[in-house]
């Protein structure tokens, strides 16, 4: 028998699912967290925690028997993240889930210049053809790796020329997206979830210098010249290829989106890159990078990611987003 009230939350122990988790929790709802580490789980009350990871069918239907509702935190970035998002999703259908909220990306298309775009756009069409009631959040880039950007030459280089993007910040994201959960009147619709203004890597920089007092600036390559500099850290090319279109996406202006979202849905105006900035000051030694590599930034982002990006560390190398 299937409990209308539990909300299924994957991604608890990540940045996004966490704080969504907490948000729900803390209106008293009933929640299972389906994680692939129970130790990691977060303590909330009213919670109950599940173990399964996307690629094994049989154990994310079981852990989701008897929820009502999914929220489906899109995977970490790998070669097969759509077969990934498949199963989970099928496994939700088997288990009888009749509702799936899932977290995509902006100008998900089949043929968006960012490739990893492209995942969410072929997990959305088999979520529309699961039969089941749907919401996607589609965020923009993150406001919350912004500091991680910059290299310890005070320049952030990427393939984004003049183009702009509407960055959010994670918590306008999470707020957006338990609204969603928790209320009524969003099945079938997609949400552009976007930060107020839509910025430029120069504006960017700009912010980024006011708040660390530090010469910051931006430095446009070619998408050989990003693809070579990113070639010595060591990832695959399809996981290279989606750092660097990350950043020709904006230039193409796919990203160049606001939207009202944040405060339509969630009620109050989302961040701006100032504000952010100014409430969570940049960490030294996220600024101002070692010759000999990124530190340990374990304590930026946990776990599986809460939306497409690649890990922090290596976003530290360079790259813009994914």
């Amino acid at each position: 028998m299937h409990d209308a009230r539990v909300i299924a939350i994957t991604g608890a122990t990540g940045g996004l699912g966490g704080r969504v988790a907490r948000l729900l929790a803390a209106e008293g709802l009933a929640l299972r967290l389906v994680v692939r580490d129970p130790a990691r789980a977060p303590d909330l009350p009213g919670t109950e925690v599940a173990r399964a990871q996307y690629r094994d069918g049989e154990a994310m239907r079981a852990a989701l028997d008897g929820a009502e509702t999914l929220y489906l935190v899109s995977g970490g970035e790998s070669a097969d993240r759509v077969a990934e998002h498949r199963s989970a999703i099928d496994a939700a259908v088997a288990a009888g889930v009749g509702r799936i909220v899932y977290t995509s990306f902006v100008a998900a298309a089949a043929d968006a210049t960012f490739t990893f775009a492209r995942d969410h756009f072929h997990t959305e069409e088999h979520i529309r053809a699961a039969g089941v009631a749907y919401t996607f959040a589609r965020s923009s880039l993150y406001l919350d790796y912004v500091p991680v950007f910059c290299g310890e030459d005070g320049l952030i280089r990427g393939p984004a020329g003049d183009g702009r993007a509407g960055w959010v910040a994670r918590d306008d994201i999470a707020d957006t997206t338990a609204a969603i959960l928790s209320g009524e009147g969003h099945d079938g619709e997609t949400y552009d979830v976007t930060g107020p203004a839509s910025l430029s890597m120069a504006e960017v920089a700009a912010e980024l210098q006011r708040a660390t007092g530090r010469p910051i600036r931006y430095e446009a390559e070619t998408l050989e010249q990003a693809r070579a500099s990113r070639a010595s850290s060591g990832a695959p090319d399809w996981e290279i290829e989606g750092w660097v279109t990350s950043y020709a996406a904006i230039a193409t202006g796919e990203l160049d989106l606001v939207s009202d979202t944040v405060a339509r849905v969630a009620g109050h105006e989302p961040q701006t890159l100032a504000h952010w900035l100014e409430r969570n000051p940049p960490r030294s030694d996220l600024i101002d990078l070692p010759a000999a590599g990124p530190p340990d930034l374990a304590g930026v982002r946990t776990a599986t990611p809460a939306w497409p990006w690649p890990s922090a560390s290596r976003r530290a190398q360079g790259c813009a987003g994914a």
